[in-house]
């Protein structure tokens, strides 16, 4: 199974965004020392926990860091964005890092309501036409002139570079049969809501039509996931993130993340222990053997070709540790 990362230049509590940033870049390099496929920045508006706005941009640099790591964006929320110069950005990355580079699309907001209407300039979000958005910049990336009558005069350039591999996110298997017939491949979120369903694969491989970006369908999903040498030390490291979430399912959207000895003594009530409980399949727990084996298991059952990890201890050392003993246990 081959393993990669997605990060969110998390901002935990001591660090700055510069901070988040700076170690983003570290993660990209050992990972690719690790044996990692791929890293991909998330895009994330109007928060003060994450520093990942701007993907495209962290990807660039991160890609002149690295060598051989495939780097790209999970995702580019594309209702935010022009086609064409979502194609540049990407052709241009492409040229820079010939055959290092993904483009993964992204369908949602990537922020609350007040972040879609800034990224607007205060127009009404638009969400109806998505599809064909996408469509437009895989056909500029192709160098091939999509329909829309005001694309026919421009082209996107550099031109003639490699292709980028392009990814179409999707976390409840509405997309899976468009993004099949588009031929690009598919990235699941397990760890949004904890939901798979071997269907939702099943009609991605039926729909898919060979393309330019893709003979196969490719199909990767993402975990959250926190490791530890032992059991201890991973429930230790994962309380923090258990907490984070809770309270952002509960509106507390930028409460500040908790370090694992503040949430060790965090009061929790027998209604917080089990909602935790409960959702405890989006942030997998254990030894790397533990989580190694629940993701082999996963990828029997639905038969997915890449799993791709999100984790946030509270230091970067721990961070760091979290991929190497995954990648010892399941990479050889």
């Amino acid at each position: 199974m081959r393993l990669s990362v997605l990060d969110q230049a998390p901002i935990t509590k001591g660090n700055t965004a510069q901070d988040a940033l700076a170690k983003a870049v570290e993660l990209a390099i050992v990972t690719e020392e690790l044996g990692y496929e791929r890293i991909w920045m998330a895009e994330h508006h109007n928060t003060q926990g994450f520093a990942s706005s701007a993907p495209e941009v962290t990807a660039a640099f991160i890609a002149a860091k690295t060598n051989r790591i495939r780097v790209g964006t999970g995702g580019t929320m594309i209702m935010h964005y022009s086609p064409y110069k979502v194609a540049e950005n990407f052709k241009t990355l492409s040229a820079l890092a010939p055959g290092r580079i993904d483009f993964g699309i992204g369908r949602a907001p990537g922020g609350d309501q007040y972040a879609m209407y800034a990224l607007s300039d205060g127009r009404r979000p638009e969400v109806e036409n998505i599809y064909e958005k996408i469509d437009a910049a895989l056909a500029f990336i192709n160098e091939e002139i999509p329909e829309n009558p005001y694309y026919k005069r421009v082209t996107a350039s550099p031109n003639h570079i490699p292709l980028p591999e392009a990814w179409i996110l999707g976390s409840s298997g509405n997309s899976a049969i468009e993004t099949g017939r588009r031929g690009v491949g598919y990235s699941y979120a397990q760890f949004f809501n904890g939901f798979m369903n071997k269907g939702i694969f099943d009609a991605y491989r039926q729909s898919f039509v060979p393309s330019a970006f893709m003979e196969k369908p490719e199909i990767m999903v993402s975990y959250f996931v926190t490791v530890g040498e032992t059991r201890e030390e991973a429930e230790f490291e994962a309380k923090p993130a258990d907490i984070s979430r809770m309270l952002f399912m509960r509106g507390q959207v930028n409460a500040p993340r908790l370090t694992p000895e503040e949430a060790k003594d965090y009061p929790l009530t027998e209604m917080d222990k089990m909602w935790i409980e409960e959702n405890r399949k989006l942030n997998i727990v254990g030894t790397a053997k533990e989580v190694g084996d629940f993701l082999r298991q996963e990828q029997e059952l639905y038969g997915f070709d890449e799993a791709m990890i999100c984790t946030i201890p509270h230091s970067q050392k721990m961070r760091l540790k979290v991929y190497r003993l995954l990648a010892e246990e399941m990479l050889g």
